[in-house]
């Protein structure tokens, strides 16, 4: 099963181009313009064993919003396209990660219903060029082209590592979701579809 997609995405705000293979390496060549953002993307791609490569040119010069939503919507349709009708894969995935002090919690549903509760808890504004709102935001864009369930919470004293455990517990889940089920045939619903 070859389970890859590339996106376009273009507006009159950004230019957004993704290419996803979901049973990858790991490896991740990202550029948005804002570094942090590229830093949980590639957080992402490296713990989900996704290989990912991101280019997005936004209007940076208004501020980050576009460049991250536009991003974040090219990719969860990217896995949205990869899964196709999703046969045979697990489904549910589920992981909790720590970093030092903070850790994080994510529950996903793979199965085409798109829903997504967040909750991260930031004490600053921004981290780099990233504003702390727009994770919860990307989060939510992304389940709702990726058409996943996501429940994903983070605690810490450091932003830094909130923000990157719930990437990477993310990862882990979505990859545990995304699994192929050996015993699995067919959609994994009890309605026979998505």
């Amino acid at each position: 099963m070859t389970r890859t997609a590339t996106v376009e995405r273009i507006t009159a705000e950004t230019d957004v181009r993704v290419r996803l293979v979901v049973d990858g390496t790991g490896t991740a060549e990202v550029d948005t313009g804002i570094g942090m953002f590229d830093h949980l993307l590639t957080t992402f791609a490296h713990h989900g064993l996704f290989d990912l490569e991101v280019r997005t040119t936004g209007d940076l010069h208004v501020d980050e919003h576009h460049t991250v939503e536009d991003t974040a919507l090219a990719l969860g349709e990217a896995f949205d396209r990869a899964l196709g009708d999703r046969a045979r894969i697990r489904r549910f995935g589920d992981a909790a990660v720590p970093m030092d002090e903070a850790i994080a919690r994510a529950v996903v549903d793979a199965g085409g219903r798109p829903y997504a509760v967040v909750d991260l808890a930031f004490e600053t504004p921004s981290i780099g060029r990233l504003g702390t709102q727009m994770i919860p935001h990307l989060l939510e864009a992304f389940a709702r082209t990726a058409r996943f369930t996501l429940h994903l919470d983070a605690r810490g004293r450091n932003d830094h590592h909130v923000a990157e455990a719930a990437f990477k517990a993310l990862a882990v889940a979505c990859r545990a979701a995304l699994e192929p089920d050996p015993r699995r045939r067919g959609i994994p619903s009890t309605k026979g579809t998505t």
